[in-house]
């Protein structure tokens, strides 16, 4: 499954011999999994603890968190890379803001989780985060250190918020015998969470990318004045650079659809992961509140 997510948003998917050989090996492993797993006295991985509410939520927000702590690992990088021409010391540079937010934020967290229902603290984290991403939401070709400031700063306080929480309250109504079983795959929901969001990520890039080229593309012909009076525009100035004008223009106009299509297709992605937060945040409420804190699923 996890080549499958990996390699098919690049692959054409199924039309790609080896994605699809994964997934029918995954498909089928997956049915004798589960099979096995249901049937099976002692199974090697006991599913039960997934009738605990709590825990069922607690494994669906986690698999968002990872969407969100893996997506946005991906999605920032590439954004900076391939529309501002960042090297990896520039985007480090750039980024490094949401690790530090994460690890001032993480005894203030530990700290408020002691004192408030963890619920509401888990909302007000996927709430913060839903604020970053709509605010990256308003990207643009020019956006550099400063405009990713608070987008960054939001992301790492909900993310420390959530990650504080979301444990006691996935663990923390679950029976003791249950716990070490329940600790892995609760961790496991996470990681699975941010494969599956890259791959919906990488997927959404390419296919917006694709649409948004061809809605552009259909307004820079020769019956707009506009595209007509920027492309003589450009021959002219490539004309006095010494270089054929008309050809060299119609390369930078290419390449300025191109650019503002990848653009918008990071807008896209920022828009969907606001709504995905947004809307879960409330969801926190089906949760029971934990009695005490539990411990062993706030590993990677």
């Amino acid at each position: 499954m996890e080549y499958v997510l990996e390699e098919g948003p690049t692959n054409d998917w199924l039309a790609d011999q080896s994605v699809m050989l994964c997934a029918i090996v995954m498909v089928t492993g997956g049915v004798l999994f589960f099979w096995r797993a249901f049937t099976a006295k002692s199974p090697i991985v006991d599913l039960s603890a997934f009738g605990n509410i709590n825990f069922t939520f607690g494994s669906l927000f986690s698999f968002v968190l990872g969407v969100g702590l893996y997506g946005l690992t991906y999605l920032y990088p590439v954004f900076l890379g391939r529309i501002r021409g960042y090297d990896s010391m520039m985007i480090g540079e750039t980024l490094f803001i949401s690790g530090l937010a994460m690890f001032l934020t993480a005894p203030v967290a530990g700290a408020l989780s002691a004192r408030f229902d963890l619920r509401y603290m888990l909302m007000f984290g996927f709430l913060i985060f839903a604020v970053g991403t709509f605010m990256s939401s308003q990207i643009t070709a020019d956006w550099s250190f400063d405009q990713l400031l608070w987008p960054q700063i939001f992301r790492g306080v909900g993310m420390m918020l959530c990650m504080v929480s979301i444990n006691n309250l996935a663990l923390g109504t679950l029976p003791p015998q249950k716990m070490k079983g329940a600790s892995g795959l609760f961790n496991l929901t996470r990681n699975l969470g941010g494969a599956v969001g890259l791959a919906l990520i990488s997927t959404v890039l390419t296919d917006r990318t694709a649409l948004h080229t061809e809605r552009l593309s259909e307004h820079v012909n020769w019956n707009n004045p506009a595209a007509v009076d920027r492309m003589n525009s450009m021959t002219q100035n490539f004309d006095a650079s010494g270089l054929d004008g008309a050809t060299a223009a119609i390369k930078q106009l290419a390449r300025m659809v191109q650019q503002q299509a990848n653009v918008l297709s990071f807008i896209d992605v920022f828009l969907l992961l606001t709504a995905l937060f947004g809307v879960l945040a409330f969801g926190t409420l089906l949760m029971k509140k934990p009695g005490k804190p539990a411990g062993g699923g706030g590993g990677h």
